[in-house]
C-alpha cells in the first residue's frame, strides 16, 4: 500500500499544478489507487484542499477547510496581538509542529503533511493572483484565518486594516516602493510563509525523498517574482532567491523521462515541463537576461516539439483593399496531429465573451485586426476573385504553443530597437494568436494587451486600442469565466497586474487628450508621480499641492508622498521628511537629493547621495548611471567607469552608458575595450555622429580601417559634409602609402622621397619612365585585396568631399590618392587645386601659410618634372617653371625660410631639366 500512497500523493501534486496548466486531455482519468487506512485522514483533508483550489474558491481552502482547522487549532489571537507576531512567530511555529519532522520517520506522512501546507499556500498565493492579476476582483476579506483564531473572550476582534499595512511594508524589500495600489498583501504573506517554511523544513530535515513535494520551489518563485511585478524597481535581493528557487525547480523537474516516471503519465509532463522553462525565461527577460531568456524559451520549443518561421504571403490589410499585398505571417511547424489536441476546459471565439465584445469594436475600422491571407489558382481567369475566395486557414495551436508565441512577442518588444518597424516585427505573433478558434482567458488577454500598445502607436487604430482597452478594463475585473479557468496559463505570460493595466489605461486616455478620466484612474490608484503630470497638463499644479497635502494629513508616514510633495514643489526638505520618516530606506529620496545637488554642481555629494540609494537598491540601472554622471564630473574616472559598467550590465540597451564606458576607455588609453564598448553603444543609438566620430579614431587606434572609414563615411552623411576629421585622414592616407609602397617596383618620385639631392638634376631616363608606367597600369597587382579596398572606400570618401567643396587639406589627400594609383594628371590637377586654394592677399604676410603654400608648390612641380619624363615633353616643365618665378618673387620676405631655398633649389632642376630636354630634341 505504501507504494498505493506515493502515487495517491504525487497525484495531488500534479492536480495543484493543473490548477494553472491543464491537462491536454479532455478528460483526466480518476486515480485507481486508494490510500492505506494510516492516510485516510490525511489524504481526506489533502483532498478538500485541492478540490477547493480547482473549484477556485481559495477563501474556503484558507478559512474552513479541515486541513486549515487542524493547523490552528488551540491557537487564537486577542485584540492586543499583532501582525508581526502572527506572522513571524506564531505562523511559523504552527507549521513546524503540524509538520513534526523530528517526531515523524515516516515519509509519506511528512510527505502528505507537507503537501497540505504547499496546498494551503497555493491556495493563498491564487487568492492573492485573483485580487491583483487574473480578476475577477471579488471582494476577500483581509484577514482569511479570521474566524479560526479569533477569539472567544468578548474581548472583540483584531484591526485587520493595521494588519494589511504591516504586511505591506513587508512585502517592501529595503529602498523599494510598490508602483501602485494593491490589495490583500496578507495573502501574498500567508503564501509565502507557508511555502518558505515547509520547504526550509524539509531541507533541514535531509529527507531522503521530497515525494509529493517536488513542485514547491515553483509554486515559491512564482510568489516571489509576483512580488517583485509590485514594485516600482527591480530587486536585488529577489533576484538571488529567485535564481535558486527556479534552479532548484530545474533540479527537480527538469528530465522529462523522469517526471513522466513520477507522475505515471505520457503526455501532460511535456506541457508542464515547457512552461517551466518558459516562466524561467520570462523572470530572466525581466532582468534583462536576454541570452538566458532565449535559451530557455529554445527548450520549451523542443519540449513541446513546436517550431516556427515568419514568412510572407499575399492578403488583404484593409476591408476596402483590393488587390492583395505582401503581408508578413507566422508559419508554424509541428508534427502532424500536434495541434489537434484539445485544451481542458478550452474557451472559444464563440464562448469567450472578451472575443465577442472585440468582433464588435472591430467592425468600427477599415483596418483588419489579422490580415486575410489568400491564395492564387494557378489555372485562373480570374485572379481578383479567386485571391477573395481562397482564403488560407490559420494553423491551430495548443496552449502551451500559444504561450510561446507570445514570448517570442516579448522579447522582440525586449531586444529589438523601438521604433515602428518593431511593432511591426510583432505583428504575425499577435495575429497569430488573434486566429485561433480558442484560447485560454489570459493568453487572450495579453495578446490583446500588445495588439493595444500596438495599435495605440499608429493614428487609423489608436481609436480602436482605446475602445479594446476600455473593453479589456472591464472584462478583466468582471466575471464570466470564473476564478478558476483565468488562472490557466496565467503565470506563462507577462501579463501586467490589474492595477498596472488600468495605469496603462490612464496612459492611453492621456494620449488622447482625456485628462480628465485619467485623473480618476491615478487617484484611485494613488499614482501621484503620474496625477502631478496631469495637473500639470491642465495648468493646476497649485491643485496638485493641494491633493497630496491632503494625502499627507491622513498617512503622515508615507514616504512616496513627501517624496511626490518634493517633485511638484522642488523643495529638498521634502525628500528629507520622506528620509526621515522612512528612517532613511527611501532610494527615490536618496535619488531625488543627488539629482538636485548634482543640477548645483555639487558633484562630490551627488556621488555620495547616489551610492546611499543604491546600496539600498542596486538593480536601478538609471541610478547607476547617474552615479557615473556625477562621477565624471567629480574626475573620478574608475567609479564612473564601474558605475557605468553596472548600468549596462542591469541594461544592456542604454547606448549612453556603453557610449560613456568606450570614452573612459578612451582616455585610460584602452582601445580594444573602447572599440568594443563603441560597437555595443553604435548598436543601439546611430543617429549621433559625435559617437561615430569617436568610433572611427578608436577603430584606427586598433586597426580596424575598414570600420574607421564606415564611421568617417557616417559622419559625412549625418553632417551633411560639414564635419571632416583631416587628421584621421591623414593617418589612413600613410597607412594606405605603407601598406603600397615598394622599393622595388614603385618610383622614388611617387613616393614623394627622393634620393637624389634637391640640387642634383632628375635623371630621365628609359628605364625610370618604364617603372612609372607600370606603376599606374598594373597598381592593383601590387597590393593586397584589403588594401585595395581601403583605397577604393577612401577614394570615395575623398570624392564626396571635394564634391562638396574641398578645402586645401582634401585637395592634397586627392592629389596623393591619385599618386598612390599612378594617375600623375589628376595628381598634378589636385596639388594645383591645393596650392591655387592657399593664394590669397594674406598668403605674403603669414609665414605658416606660405609654409604649406611652398610645400604644395614642390609637390606640384615634381609631378610636374615627372609627367615631362614619360613622355619627353617641355610643357609641363615650362608650367612649374612660371610658377615658381612667379612664386620666388612674391616671397622675398620669406628669404630666410628653409621653404624659399627649397623653392629656389626646385627652380634650378627644373631648368636643368628643360635644357635636358632641349639637348636631346636637337
Amino acid at each position: 500500500m505504501a507504494a498505493n500512497d506515493g502515487v495517491l500523493l504525487r497525484s495531488l501534486e500534479l492536480r495543484l499544478l493543473r490548477c494553472t496548466l491543464p491537462s491536454e486531455c479532455a478528460q483526466e482519468k480518476p486515480s485507481a489507487y486508494r490510500c492505506s487506512v494510516e492516510f485516510t485522514e490525511l489524504h481526506s483533508l489533502l483532498n478538500s484542499v485541492v478540490s477547493d483550489i480547482e473549484a477556485g474558491d481559495y477563501v474556503k481552502a484558507l478559512a474552513s477547510s479541515p486541513a486549515s482547522i487542524a493547523l490552528f487549532s488551540n491557537v487564537k489571537i486577542g485584540f492586543s496581538d499583532t501582525a508581526s507576531l502572527f506572522y513571524t512567530a506564531t505562523l511559523p511555529e504552527r507549521i513546524r509542529v503540524f509538520l513534526n519532522i523530528d517526531g515523524n520517520k515516516d515519509s509519506l506522512e511528512v510527505g502528505y503533511k507537507a503537501l497540505i501546507l504547499m496546498a494551503l499556500g497555493v491556495a493563498a498565493l491564487l487568492a492573492f493572483t485573483q485580487c491583483n492579476i487574473t480578476g475577477p476582483v471579488d471582494y476577500l476579506p483581509l484577514m482569511p484565518f479570521e474566524e479560526l483564531v479569533s477569539s472567544n473572550d468578548g474581548a472583540g476582534c483584531c484591526n485587520w486594516t493595521e494588519w494589511e499595512e504591516w504586511a505591506s511594508k513587508e512585502i517592501l524589500p529595503i529602498g523599494s516602493e510598490f508602483c501602485a495600489k494593491f490589495s490583500n498583501f496578507q495573502y501574498l504573506i500567508i503564501g509565502k510563509t507557508l511555502l518558505t517554511r515547509t520547504r526550509d523544513l524539509l531541507y533541514e530535515g535531509r529527507l531522503s525523498s521530497m515525494e509529493g513535494v517536488r513542485s514547491i520551489s515553483w509554486w515559491l518563485a512564482r510568489s516571489l517574482f509576483i512580488q517583485q511585478k509590485l514594485l516600482d524597481e527591480r530587486s536585488s535581493s529577489l533576484f538571488d532567491l529567485l535564481q535558486v528557487l527556479m534552479h532548484e525547480s530545474l533540479t527537480c523537474l527538469g528530465k522529462l523521462e523522469e517526471i513522466k516516471d513520477y507522475w505515471q503519465e505520457n503526455e501532460g509532463p511535456t506541457t508542464i515541463l515547457s512552461m517551466l522553462h518558459v516562466e524561467k525565461g520570462i523572470m530572466d527577460l525581466y532582468y534583462g537576461r536576454i541570452d538566458s531568456f532565449k535559451h530557455h524559451l529554445g527548450s520549451a520549443e523542443k519540449l513541446s516539439n513546436y517550431n516556427y518561421c515568419v514568412s510572407g504571403a499575399l492578403g488583404f490589410r484593409t476591408r476596402h483593399q483590393i488587390e492583395p499585398k505582401a503581408q508578413l505571417r507566422l508559419v508554424t511547424l509541428v508534427k502532424s496531429g500536434d495541434t489537434d489536441a484539445p485544451i481542458s476546459n478550452p474557451v472559444g471565439i464563440n464562448d469567450n465573451p472578451l472575443r465577442q465584445k472585440s468582433s464588435n469594436i472591430d467592425e468600427a475600422s477599415d483596418i483588419l485586426v489579422t490580415p486575410r491571407f489568400v491564395t492564387v489558382a494557378e489555372d485562373s481567369t480570374d485572379a481578383q476573385t479567386d485571391t477573395q475566395n481562397q482564403s488560407l486557414v490559420p494553423s491551430q495551436l495548443k496552449a502551451v504553443h500559444q504561450a510561446i508565441v507570445l514570448a517570442h512577442c516579448i522579447c522582440i518588444d525586449k531586444n529589438a530597437r523601438s521604433d515602428e518597424l518593431q511593432k511591426w516585427e510583432m505583428a504575425p505573433y499577435i495575429e497569430a494568436i488573434d486566429s485561433q478558434n480558442s484560447s485560454p482567458f489570459m493568453i487572450q488577454c495579453f495578446c490583446n494587451i500588445l495588439r493595444i500598445r500596438w495599435e495605440s502607436s499608429r493614428g487609423r487604430t489608436k481609436e480602436r486600442a482605446v475602445l479594446m482597452m476600455d473593453n479589456l478594463v472591464e472584462r478583466v475585473q468582471s466575471q464570466p469565466p470564473d476564478a478558476a479557468e483565468r488562472l490557466f496559463y496565467s503565470f506563462g505570460v507577462s501579463m501586467p497586474l490589474i492595477p498596472l493595466l488600468r495605469k496603462e489605461h490612464g496612459h492611453l486616455l492621456v494620449s488622447i487628450g482625456l485628462v480628465g478620466e485619467a485623473i480618476r484612474i491615478y487617484e484611485d490608484l494613488e499614482l501621484w508621480d503620474d496625477l502631478i503630470l496631469c495637473y500639470k497638463l491642465m495648468d493646476k499644479k497649485a491643485a496638485a499641492v493641494e491633493l497630496i497635502k491632503k494625502r499627507l494629513s491622513e498617512k503622515p508616514l508615507d514616504s512616496r508622498l513627501w517624496c511626490s510633495l518634493g517633485d511638484v514643489t522642488y523643495n529638498d526638505s521634502y525628500y528629507e521628511k520622506a528620509l526621515d520618516v522612512s528612517g532613511n530606506r527611501s532610494a527615490r529620496a536618496f535619488h531625488s537629493l543627488a539629482r538636485s545637488a548634482y543640477n548645483r554642481g555639487e558633484y562630490d555629494k551627488a556621488k555620495v547621495l547616489y551610492e546611499s540609494a543604491l546600496a539600498l537598491n542596486s538593480m536601478y540601472p538609471n541610478g547607476w548611471f547617474a552615479l557615473g554622471a556625477a562621477a565624471l564630473k567629480s574626475k573620478d574616472v574608475d567609479k564612473a567607469l564601474d558605475a557605468f559598467t553596472r548600468s549596462v550590465q542591469l541594461d544592456p540597451d542604454n547606448g549612453e552608458s556603453w557610449n560613456n564606458i568606450a570614452c573612459l576607455h578612451m582616455i585610460k588609453k584602452r582601445n580594444k575595450e573602447s572599440f568594443i564598448a563603441f560597437k555595443e553603444a553604435l548598436k543601439l543609438k546611430r543617429d549621433s555622429w559625435e559617437m561615430w566620430e569617436n568610433f572611427s579614431h578608436v577603430a584606427a587606434d586598433v586597426g580596424n580601417y575598414g570600420q574607421a572609414m564606415e564611421a568617417i563615411q557616417k559622419v559625412l552623411d549625418m553632417t551633411k559634409k560639414k564635419r571632416i576629421d583631416y587628421m584621421l585622414l591623414e593617418r589612413i592616407m600613410l597607412e594606405v602609402e605603407t601598406r603600397s609602397s615598394s622599393p622595388t617596383d614603385q618610383p622614388h618620385l611617387l613616393n614623394g622621397d627622393s634620393n637624389h639631392s634637391e640640387s642634383e638634376p632628375m635623371s630621365l631616363n628609359s628605364n625610370s619612365a618604364q617603372r612609372i608606367e607600370a606603376s599606374g597600369s598594373h597598381f592593383e597587382s601590387m597590393v593586397d585585396g584589403e588594401t585595395q579596398r581601403m583605397m577604393d572606400t577612401l577614394g570615395k570618401i575623398l570624392k564626396q568631399i571635394i564634391q562638396s567643396g574641398g578645402t586645401a587639406e582634401t585637395w592634397g589627400l586627392y592629389a596623393r590618392w591619385h599618386k598612390l594609383k599612378g594617375d600623375l594628371a589628376m595628381c598634378a590637377e589636385a596639388l594645383l587645386k591645393q596650392v591655387r586654394s592657399y593664394q590669397g592677399a594674406d598668403l605674403w604676410k603669414d609665414k605658416d601659410r606660405f609654409t604649406k603654400f611652398a610645400r604644395s608648390s614642390l609637390e606640384l612641380c615634381k609631378v610636374y618634372q615627372a609627367i615631362a619624363s614619360l613622355g619627353s615633353s617641355r610643357k609641363e616643365l615650362f608650367t612649374a617653371e612660371m610658377h615658381l618665378k612667379s612664386s620666388i618673387k612674391q616671397a622675398v620676405d620669406f628669404k630666410d625660410t628653409e621653404e624659399y631655398r627649397d623653392l629656389v633649389t626646385c627652380l634650378e632642376n627644373v631648368q636643368l631639366g628643360l635644357k635636358s630636354v632641349s639637348s636631346s630634341a636637337s
